[in-house]
Order: C-alpha cells, then sequence, then structure tokens
C-alpha cells in the first residue's frame, strides 16, 4: 500500500472513532464543513441563497445535505448519496433489568440486519442522544460514554457442547449485555456525563457501539478493520471529493453531498432516503436561484455510494462467478434485475466515464442468481427524486458485523472518483443522451 492509502485510511478510521451513531456521524461531518466555510441553515429557516455561497442543512440531527452555488451556475445537480446508520442494538425505555438475582443487563432490541455472533465477547459502551429539559426547553444532546461499559458474553463450551455445531441465538434470551452489578443505573453514568439532573432526561435514543479499535493488517498493510465500515467508509469518500474537488472553472452544476439516516430499516422515515428530504432541499435551491426542478433533474446525476460484499477468501462459492469484485481492486458498480439496486446500463456508462476520467479503477458485482440480496437507497431515493443514478460500492468482507473488514486503496479511488464527479458537468439533450463536460 502507499503512503497515501495509509493516511487516508488513519483518517477514515479517526473519522469512524469519533461516529458512534448517525446522530455522531453527523455531528462529524457538519463540523468539517463548517472547517471549510458552510453555513448551517435550519429547515425553519428562510434560506439566502447567494452565488459563491456553501450551505448545508440537517433533519433529525441523523440526516445532513450539503450543497454550494457555483458563481456560474447553469447546470444540473451533482449528487452523493450515502447513509448515517449500522445495524447495532438499540436501548430500550426501560433501559436496565436483574438477571440471576445479582446482574444488571441492559434492555436491547435488535436495530438492522446483524451478525449476532459478532457481538459476543466485545467490550461495548453506549451512545447516541439524550433529549433534556433545560430552562424551560427541551433539548436534544449527544452522548458518548467513552469508556468498556458492557459485554454480552457467551456460554462457556463446557456448559454448551453443541457451541461449535452451531448455536441459534435468541435476542431476547443471548443478546442481553451484562452492565454491572444488581445495583447499577445507566441513568447515574448520564447525569454525571452529561452533569444534569435525574429529572432533566426526559428519554434517549441510545444505542451500542463496538469499542474495539480500528486497525491497519496484513503481511502489505492491505487490510483495515472496524467498526461500521458500512457505511461510514462510502460517507467519509463521497465527503472527501466533495470538499475537495478538482479545480476548473467549467464547474456549472451544483453540487450536493447527502448522507441519511435509518437505511438499515427500509429508508421509510422523515430522515430517510424515502422521506421528502432531499426533494424538498433541491425544490427551495431552485425556487430561490430561479430554476426549474424538473428541468434541472434532466441534466443531474446521483451516485448511490454503500458498500458492496468482496470476495469471501473461504467461500468464494457464495458469489458470482464472473461478477463479483474484490478488496484493493476498485469502485464496485452494483447491478440487480429487481432494480434493488438502481443502475441501468446509461448510468453505469456514464459512472465508467467519470472513472475513466479520474484514472480509478472499476469492478461489478451481481448477487449470485440463486441468492437475493439486500437493497439501497439509490432506488428508494428515485422515487421521489427521479434521475440518472448509479449504484456503487467499496468492497468489503463481514458486511453487518460488529467488526468489518476493507481494503486500504479502495478509500481513495472513491476520493478521485468523487473529486472528478464534483468538478463535471452534465449536459442532457435528450431522454438517454448526456454528455461529460
Amino acid at each position: 500500500m502507499t503512503d497515501t492509502n495509509l493516511n487516508t485510511t488513519k483518517a477514515l478510521l479517526d473519522f469512524i472513532e469519533k461516529s458512534p451513531t448517525a446522530f455522531h456521524a453527523v455531528e462529524t461531518i457538519g463540523s468539517m464543513l463548517h472547517e471549510e466555510g458552510y453555513t448551517h441553515l435550519g429547515e425553519g429557516q428562510d434560506w439566502g441563497l447567494i452565488p459563491g455561497g456553501k450551505y448545508y442543512v440537517t433533519r433529525n440531527q441523523s440526516s445532513l445535505i450539503a450543497f454550494r452555488i457555483p458563481e456560474n451556475y447553469a447546470a444540473g445537480f451533482l449528487i452523493t448519496a450515502s447513509h448515517s446508520d449500522s445495524p447495532t442494538f438499540k436501548i430500550k425505555a426501560s433501559m436496565t433489568g436483574t438477571a440471576a438475582g445479582k446482574y444488571t443487563r441492559l434492555c436491547v432490541e435488535n436495530y438492522g440486519g446483524m451478525i449476532y455472533s459478532s457481538w459476543m465477547d466485545r467490550p461495548l459502551s453506549v451512545a447516541g442522544r439524550v433529549i433534556l429539559s433545560k430552562d424551560g426547553s427541551i433539548v436534544c444532546q449527544n452522548v458518548k460514554i467513552d469508556r468498556d461499559l458492557a459485554l454480552i458474553p457467551n456460554v462457556a463450551i463446557h456448559q454448551m457442547r453443541t457451541q461449535n455445531n452451531g448455536v441459534a441465538l435468541n435476542p431476547a434470551v443471548d443478546l442481553l449485555p451484562l452492565f454491572g452489578g444488581k445495583d447499577a443505573s445507566l441513568t447515574d453514568i448520564l447525569t454525571e456525563e452529561l452533569q444534569v439532573e435525574k429529572e432533566q432526561i426526559l428519554d434517549t435514543d441510545l444505542y451500542l457501539y463496538n469499542r474495539t479499535p480500528g486497525t491497519v493488517w496484513g503481511a502489505d498493510n492491505a487490510y483495515f478493520s472496524a467498526p461500521r465500515i458500512d457505511n461510514l467508509q462510502s460517507a467519509y469518500g463521497t465527503l472527501c471529493g466533495f470538499i475537495h474537488p478538482e479545480i476548473t472553472e467549467k464547474v456549472t452544476g451544483i453540487p450536493v453531498y447527502s448522507i441519511f439516516d435509518n437505511e438499515e430499516t427500509g429508508s421509510a422515515t422523515k430522515q430517510g432516503a424515502g422521506s421528502r428530504f432531499l426533494a424538498d432541499v433541491l425544490a427551495r435551491i431552485c425556487d430561490k436561484l430561479g430554476l426549474h426542478l424538473n428541468q434541472v433533474l434532466a441534466s443531474s446525476f446521483m451516485i448511490s455510494a454503500d458498500n458492496a460484499h468482496a470476495v469471501h477468501p473461504n467461500h468464494g462459492e457464495l458469489s458470482d462467478t464472473a461478477n463479483a469484485p474484490y478488496l484493493n481492486e476498485g469502485i464496485v458498480i452494483k447491478y440487480n434485475a429487481a432494480q434493488k439496486y438502481t443502475t441501468d446500463a446509461f448510468s453505469a456508462a456514464v459512472f465508467k466515464e467519470i472513472c475513466r476520467m479520474a484514472d480509478v479503477p472499476v469492478q461489478v458485482f451481481h448477487n449470485r442468481s440463486d441468492m437475493p440480496g439486500g437493497s439501497t437507497l439509490g432506488s428508494i431515493s428515485n422515487t421521489n427524486v427521479p434521475l440518472y443514478t448509479v449504484d456503487i460500492g467499496l468492497p468489503q468482507l463481514a458486511m453487518h458485523s460488529s467488526y468489518e473488514t476493507a481494503g486500504c486503496a479502495d478509500t481513495d479511488h472513491l476520493i478521485r472518483a468523487c473529486a472528478k464527479f464534483y468538478a463535471s458537468a452534465f449536459l442532457s439533450y435528450c431522454d438517454g443522451m448526456l454528455k461529460i463536460l
């Protein structure tokens, strides 16, 4: 791996460490945008947009859309979309319960489709947001307990001799985290962390997060592992390309960076890709600039970025023999005949041309024809904002594990492709014809 690849990977791991939940990911991205001179807009405010201006808006503190207005805007929107959430456990309203008369366990339910066994015997903690009463107002405050706080213990082999034959883990029985002795209180820890009184805590959106640090590894430092690679790797790569596009005077399109919550549970929330959030923001931009949204969308393009399954070193038979990607060999274009991915031949060709211009390798992914796969936010978003869209991702292993693996070269591939994308302009002459400038 090159020094650039390793430096980018270390920066990504720092981003992941700061982003244990969707709330923290959006907070971290907002801070990065603020440092680059972006102004935070409120959805309930009037937007005074000007050429040369840089802006971002959030919804529910867990989704964010950023955009900038070129001095000579003329073409369409240049959009990337990713998601801020990852599979985990959400803490219930009554946060703790007793067990065996001596222990306190956290009361949790699963969020998204996780690999249960990957959460066993790992140091865990709690993060999310707490809703507080302060000076007569209801205030949302992010919290991250930065110490090992809980663990889900396995059953010893001596007590369950069938462990290595496969165990069906029951989330209501086997996956309740041990938190402390019988008098342990999560509320007490929260009040100490936030420096508030118990009576000020009105409610919480709290989740478990894996405390195992991210690491670069392998004989040639080719790989890295961390929690939440899906989808913070794509979120980070598209953000870096958005913040630092190739400098060119021909950019007349309006660059848009978006990250949505709740992809892992179907996107059907007010802040998900299935909501009106993106459509509302684009419509407000057009209204302020005197543009017609439908006309602008005809010259627009979206890259929907959500990671892809690499060929597994021990189970190559699970991949399509001719349409499967590998770690460190480039960005993956994802196809599905049932349109679980929105890629078609036209949008794939456009993205391939962008990657060619950026000197970035591309790969392709289809599920094995007898194995239905998952879906992502591209097709869902297109029901509200119809435009040319390609679904892409970076190849990884152990997707939806609490500790995933990817290649150190691929984040740079995505950054370079997005930097080229955001420096382009698209001219649509008619349906099925588009020119990249």
